[in-house]
This record gives C-alpha cells, structure tokens and sequence, in this order.
C-alpha cells in the first residue's frame, strides 16, 4: 500500500474531526459550558476515540489491504480487533472524538455536529456502503453482519471464521 493513499485516507477524518469543529468553535457564537470536570473528561474521550480511530484503520490497512476511505476499498473483510465487537468502530471512534472536543471545549455546536454527523453515517452505511459490502463479499459479509451489531458494541468478542 503506497504512502500516498494512507496519507489520502486522512482527509475526511481530518476534516470531521478538525476542519468543521474548528469552524464552529472559532466562527460561531458560543453556547458554551466548561470546566475542570467537562476538560479532563474532554481529553479522555479524545484520547479514546483517536486511539481506536487509529487502531480500525491501521487494520484495514494491515490486514484488509485498503484504506478507511472508499476511494481505496479494503480487499478482504476486516474482523479482528474492534470488528469482532462492533461493524462501525471508526464511526463510533469520530464520534466519541466529537464528543471529546464537545467538552473540551464547551460547545454544543459541536456536541450538534456529532448528531448530523451521526446521522449522516447511519445513511451512508444503509444506503451505500452496505450494499457494496454485501455484493463485494457476499455470504460471509451477511453472517458477519447478522451477528455483529451496527452501533452498541457486544460484551463479548464474537469468534468468527468466515
């Protein structure tokens, strides 16, 4: 995988997570709360959701041959790590990401860009990116599908061998 592609696969993260909150959090009015509780929190979730933004994609491109962005699709189907426990885990990472700068920085502009953003994840995932994956691996993205659920992590890693 060249150089150039992984780097690639980093604009949309960066854009989500840095480009549109630092637009809001610099160029809108503040609807702000903070302290020492919502900072330290804040730093927690950041260091959470960015950790496990790193570890989904340096599986897809370690083990699945691709990249998270679409335009460089992984070749296999990635189910090790967090894939065992949930489908979306660097939805679910960008998300907790938001939340973290959702309360490092007092906004809930951002903590309302988290929910749009959401919520566009929810009809991507149905309505494109499912379907892809469904026809690109067939059987064994179905089963992977119907035991391993979209958003709320299971307790227990699930052992699959497709």
């Amino acid at each position: 995988m060249s150089t150039w592609k992984i780097a690639f696969s980093f604009l949309v993260p960066i854009f989500v997570l840095v480009v549109i909150p630092g637009i809001i959090h610099y160029g809108l009015e503040p609807l702000a709360f903070q302290n020492v509780f919502s900072t330290f929190t804040g730093i927690l979730f950041l260091l959470t959701g960015i950790s496990f933004l790193a570890w989904s994609s340096a599986l897809f491109v370690a083990f699945g041959n691709g990249t998270p962005g679409p335009w460089f699709a992984t070749e296999k189907l990635v189910i090790l790590g967090p894939y065992r426990f949930v489908r979306n885990p660097m939805n679910i990472a960008v998300i907790t990401t938001l939340w973290g700068e959702t309360l490092l920085f007092g906004s809930f502009y951002i903590l309302a860009w988290s929910i749009l953003y959401w919520l566009i994840s929810v009809v991507w995932l149905k309505w494109w990116e499912e379907p892809r994956l469904e026809q690109k691996f067939g059987e064994i993205y179905l089963r992977y599908k119907k035991e391993v659920p979209n958003w709320i992590p299971l307790s227990k890693p699930i052992e699959f061998d497709p």
